[in-house]
């Protein structure tokens, strides 16, 4: 491998890299997010599962999320140490790290997959899967057989930013769609041909999943920058402290959002039950239903935010490791415009047409409470989409730059601090609604904290920048 073979990072126009590694990013990330929001849609509009399956659904989703959040902090985290290595000319210290994640991937996600087996019923009644018995019934089967595919999920998932980092981002792009085509086949024939119920769903992600790890396989056999040796297998403890220590803030997104989601879920399962309407049995299940769908919306939304900012960390952590901080400068600025860009446009959406979202979720097969309470979900729980957006890209950037421990602290923040501490606080006084107010909010608050450490970034850029002109394209 030479060690400037990948030397077009830091030459090629910024908004051409941009584009280059963004866009299969988002692709991958959008298809990722497919798997479990086809789930939802098909559940919804079978009529014998419905708001109960997707109560379900809603239930299961934080425990893939703990999943997801473990394997991008590996590749994430690998992601960026290749990336940086590479700007400073260690390509050994590269290999090393691919070979490190690949070992602590497959550890990590066989431990988790026991420990989900063995205390399902405990973890599903701490997401709130007791709300009704059918909720519960649905969400044991969902949870067991998602639980199988645990380990193909996270090896697939870490790998695609080790893919990413080694040149190839379509074919991370590529692995990703391959198994999502997949599931998007077989969900429609085992749930209403074969009636398999949940477990249709749930056998239809894993086989998806499995597509995808094989493919990942394959590519780690064939990688063209980094091709880690028989011997950058072993254990390294400063390499993978390392690794996990830059792939930090992308699992702190992800768990963080885990303990929102068990706070709201929690929450919705306390005060619906004072709630005149979702109080009956009958209906107990429909605001967790529903906030689970919104939640996906918002879940394709940061997909693309993610990707574009995630997209950018090879470009980044070699310019950053090769000195040249005007590059760096001009991404950040291009970044930053797209992600508002795309949060309002999001916002647009969900404030204008609710009623066409909720009724791709099956809402015609459902009571009004369940339309009208959709409507008001997305119109209050979305309605910072933008500072949503361009706080989740400081999240990331201020990750690919190296800075670990603010991007660290401000992911904490809004997710734990703000995000759990609004979700518990806020319904005691609004009911239902205090759950809904919760994430603008965190929105709001945290922004205010991101636009200081933006500026800043952008003073020590300034001071640093390297003399070469901009590139436009």
């Amino acid at each position: 491998m030479e060690a400037n073979a990948n030397h077009f990072l830091g030459e090629e126009p910024v908004g051409r890299l941009m584009r280059k590694y963004s866009i299969p990013c988002i692709i991958s990330l959008l298809v990722g997010a497919l798997y479990n929001i086809v789930d939802q849609i098909f559940i919804a509009n079978a009529t014998y599962l419905g708001s109960y399956g997707n109560a379900a659904n809603t239930v299961v989703f934080p425990l893939t999320v703990i999943a997801l959040a473990i394997a991008v902090m590996i590749g994430d985290g690998c992601c960026a140490f290749v990336s940086l290595s590479l700007g400073m000319k260690e390509p050994e210290r590269a290999k090393k790290s691919v070979g490190n994640s690949i070992l602590m991937v497959i550890v990590s996600s066989l431990i988790l997959s026991l420990l989900y087996l063995l205390f399902s019923n405990q973890i599903i009644a701490m997401f709130g899967g007791t709300v009704n018995a059918e909720t519960f019934k649905h969400s044991k089967e969902y949870f067991f057989y998602i639980t199988l595919g645990i380990p193909f999920y996270m090896f697939g998932q870490a790998l695609n930013p080790i893919i990413r980092a080694d040149g190839s981002p379509r074919f991370a792009m590529a692995s990703t769609l391959a198994g999502a085509v997949f599931n998007i086949i077989f969900d429609p024939i085992f749930i209403f041909i074969f009636k398999w119920g949940m477990m249709g769903a749930a056998v239809a992600t894993v086989a998806g999943q499995v597509v995808t790890m094989i493919l990942a396989v394959w590519y780690i056999l064939h990688m063209k920058l980094v091709k880690p040796e028989k011997e950058d297998f072993r254990p390294d403890m400063a390499i993978c402290r390392r690794t996990l220590v830059l792939g930090m803030t992308s699992f702190l997104s992800q768990i963080s959002l885990v303990a929102a989601m068990a706070a709201i879920n929690n929450m919705i399962r306390k005060y619906g039950a004072l709630d005149p309407v979702f109080g009956q049995e009958q209906y107990a299940q429909i605001p967790m239903a529903v906030v689970g769908i919104v939640m996906k919306f918002f879940q394709i939304v940061i997909s693309i935010v993610v990707g574009m900012a995630a997209g950018c960390i090879p470009v980044v952590g070699f310019n950053m490791g090769a000195g040249k901080k005007g590059r760096v400068k001009e991404l950040f600025t291009r970044l930053l415009i797209s992600e508002a860009t795309v949060g309002a446009i999001a916002l647009i959406i969900v404030e204008v047409f609710p009623h066409y979202l909720i009724n791709i979720f099956g809402a015609a097969n459902e009571s009004i409470y369940y339309t009208e309470f959709a409507i008001r979900a997305f119109r209050i729980y979305l309605c910072m989409m933008v500072f949503a957006c361009v706080n989740k890209a400081c999240f990331i950037f201020l990750q690919a730059m190296g800075k670990a421990l603010e991007s660290t602290i401000l992911s904490m923040v809004r997710e734990i601090v703000f995000g759990v501490g609004f979700a518990l606080l806020l319904p005691g006084f609004f009911g239902l609604d205090g759950v809904l107010y919760s994430m603008p909010l965190s929105d709001i608050l945290t922004f205010v904290i991101a636009a200081v450490l933006i500026m800043k970034t952008y003073k020590e850029l300034n001071e640093e920048a390297d003399p070469e002109p901009a590139h436009n394209s």
